[in-house]
């Protein structure tokens, strides 16, 4: 077999694994929940990918927040560079590429040859994140996989106020007393994480839009494009974008 690359994108709530061949043609994906532990994450991920490839990767490059915990890593790149590596891959232009994570977003301008201008960081608060629609989720006792079909059925578009999960926690609560459909509850919670993403800077022309909450939920994107006026573009796979930055990082490195 042909050399490959492998890239591990370990975030707050899932760890990505990539493997490209030399050519930088994607062979493989491994998913798994973060949970307690960074390092098993990392492996139970690589693992999943590497018993499809059933070989060897030549380079490993590492990612996320538990970049330093991947046992095998040779390399350790920030998720900036990654996610801006990753979605070039699939869109050479000048963009922003914002990233809706499990605990931050980042916005990411990259320039047409996919260098990083400059990025900006949500607060600390985990606000229109995807921590911020699974605590929402829970307080509505509504699984994940029916909030979009849900919040498709909306008659109001209204937006929750709060900047904090807690606090927006609190304000659903008060809307469920208040009689307010949860069809329009569930239509909040995606315009407040297309709301929160608007607040932290100015946007351009593209977006490019990655993580597990667009690939879970495609209609932050079609939310996106009406909010801002941008043309919005999810490439495929788009939770796994980061850990293909750093697999096509391991393959420029080796």
């Amino acid at each position: 077999m042909n050399s490959y690359y492998c890239g591990v994108d370990v975030g707050s709530t899932w760890a990505k694994a990539v493997a490209v061949d030399g050519d930088g043609n994607v062979m493989g994906r491994g998913l798994a929940r973060t949970g307690m532990s960074f390092e098993l994450a990392a492996k139970t991920a690589l693992d999943e990918l590497l018993a499809k490839i059933d070989a060897e990767p030549r380079h490993i490059t590492a990612t996320g927040y538990g970049r330093r915990n991947v046992e095998g890593a040779q390399s350790n790149i920030t998720e900036i560079t990654c996610h801006a590596k990753g979605a070039h891959y699939y869109f050479q232009e000048r963009c922003q590429v914002i990233d809706i994570g499990g605990q931050d977003n980042k916005i990411i301008h990259i320039d047409e040859n996919g260098a990083v201008d400059h990025f900006t960081m949500n607060r600390k608060c985990a606000a229109g994140t995807g921590a911020f629609i699974e605590e929402i989720a829970r307080r509505l006792d509504i699984s994940l996989d029916e909030l979009e079909s849900l919040a498709e059925q909306a008659t109001k578009d209204m937006v929750l106020s709060s900047y904090c999960t807690v606090f927006s926690a609190t304000e659903v609560i008060k809307l469920i007393r208040e009689g307010t459909e949860p069809a329009d509850i569930c239509k909040g919670i995606f315009n407040s994480v297309v709301a929160r993403v608007v607040e932290m800077g100015t946007l351009g022309d593209t977006i490019v839009l990655t993580g597990g909450v667009v690939e879970a939920f495609p209609i932050v994107a079609s939310i996106m494009e009406k909010k801002t006026g941008a043309t919005v573009k999810v490439p495929p796979h788009a939770q796994f974008v980061g850990a293909l930055g750093a697999a096509l990082i391991s393959r420029e490195s080796s």
